[in-house]
């Protein structure tokens, strides 16, 4: 499904503690953290550390291991970007982003005896470090993350891209089919036909972004439109899937057929023009079951065939490609791949125990109470561990 609007992002305590983890959000994770938990000493104040093409990173004049908080401030005409870095192996301890000029801000660290420098990155110019500062003591700091680069990721975004253009072969194949049942007046087969180029289409959840206005023709919902379900913008997947189910007669169903075919055709024809933003791999691995919880898992995106639970396992399908593409950078960085690992396992059992033999699918308000409550905890619990990942996987510029 399509990523919708989001909500306003309110953090579970495994989100805040996670996003501590990977110390490269920012200061205002980091922050964010140390006001849930209160069990925390307080970080000692270091001085005014300058920001600036031409001065960055000066005013450290107290350098010592342990938590403490820098007041940066932008001396430049042009917003920055700022982080700590560790000097030999370029691990960023932590990280303020859009710094305006004259603006200061705190960046909240914990540090081990070792060399650091601050890294400025001006809006429109190269980063440029500043003075190394070397570190005494004991104790290793942290956390911190190495950075991904632009470079980085252009193997998983080619490995990403080979994989949506084989789906939406797959995808093309199946609309023809479910076309061709219409139009031959066999909504049996249609009904049949339906569920296999749904699912098809929805585990390329992470190209969405790269697929335009189609994406709506598509996989749009009656959600907004002044007719809902009767509107003539009421088009795609569900829009046959309403007919299908709500008794349409095959007549009436042959335009929405046809022109889902014909979009799903045209999307294949100019996907290789198209390009998948590489951070939209690291959103997009918590996006997609985002989505499903608020659509799939509500019901609110059904419309009559009582596939929810199919349409989340294909869900869950997609964001399982988009990390394997991504794991080679998340193993060496989120020490957490495991329990996600093992929590999409348990997951995807959940939801393989609706499908019923012959392909059909227990519908969502059938499933028994228990089992969706466990289907539920599984997703959130799964979300928490997929918060951090965008940021971990966010291309920064080193050099």
């Amino acid at each position: 499904m399509r990523p919708a609007a989001r909500p306003p992002w309110r953090p579970t305590r495994w989100q805040a503690l996670a996003a501590l983890v990977v110390l490269a959000v920012g200061a205002a994770a980091v922050l964010a953290w140390q006001r849930l938990s209160g069990d925390v000493a307080p970080a000692a104040a270091q001085g005014t550390i300058s920001v600036s093409h031409s001065h960055c990173g000066e005013g450290w004049t107290d350098p010592r291991p342990g938590q403490q908080t820098f007041q940066l401030r932008n001396t430049d005409t042009t917003s920055e970007e700022v982080a700590l870095v560790e000097t030999a192996t370029g691990a960023v301890y932590g990280e303020v982003e859009g710094l305006g000029p004259g603006v200061t801000r705190p960046m909240r660290v914990d540090l081990g005896a070792g060399t650091y420098a601050f890294r400025c990155a001006p809006e429109g110019a190269a980063p440029i470090s500043g003075p190394r500062v070397h570190i005494t003591g004991t104790g290793t700091g942290g956390p911190a993350v190495v950075p991904v680069t632009s470079n980085d990721l252009l193997g998983p975004v080619r490995q990403y891209q080979a994989y949506v253009a084989a789906g939406l072969d797959e995808v093309v194949t199946r609309t023809a089919a479910l076309r061709d049942a219409v139009r031959a007046g066999d909504l049996d087969a249609a009904r049949a036909a339906w569920l296999p180029a749904h699912l098809a289409y929805e585990r390329l959840g992470a190209a969405y972004g790269a697929f335009g206005d189609v994406a709506d023709r598509i996989d749009g919902r009656p959600d907004g439109l002044p007719g809902g379900v009767h509107d003539p913008g009421f088009t795609g997947f569900h829009r046959v899937e309403y007919g299908l189910w709500h008794g349409e007669d095959a007549a009436g169903l042959a335009a929405a057929a046809d022109a889902l075919a014909a979009d799903t055709a045209a999307l294949r024809a100019d996907f290789p023009n198209q390009q998948v933003d590489p951070n939209d791999l690291g959103r997009r691995a918590h996006e997609i079951l985002e989505d499903t919880e608020r659509f799939e898992l509500t019901g609110a995106a059904d419309a009559g065939s009582g596939t929810s639970l199919a349409t989340a396992a294909a869900n869950l399908d997609g964001t399982r490609e988009v990390l394997a593409v991504l794991r080679p950078l998340l193993a060496p960085r989120y020490p957490a791949m495991s329990e996600v690992d093992a929590w999409m396992d348990r997951l995807a059992r959940q939801l393989a125990a609706a499908a019923r033999p012959g392909g059909g699918w227990t519908p969502l308000d059938q499933l028994p109470a228990g089992a969706r409550a466990r289907i539920n905890g599984a997703t959130g619990q799964l979300l928490e561990l997929l918060a951090p990942i965008a940021e971990i996987c966010q291309a920064r510029r080193t050099s």
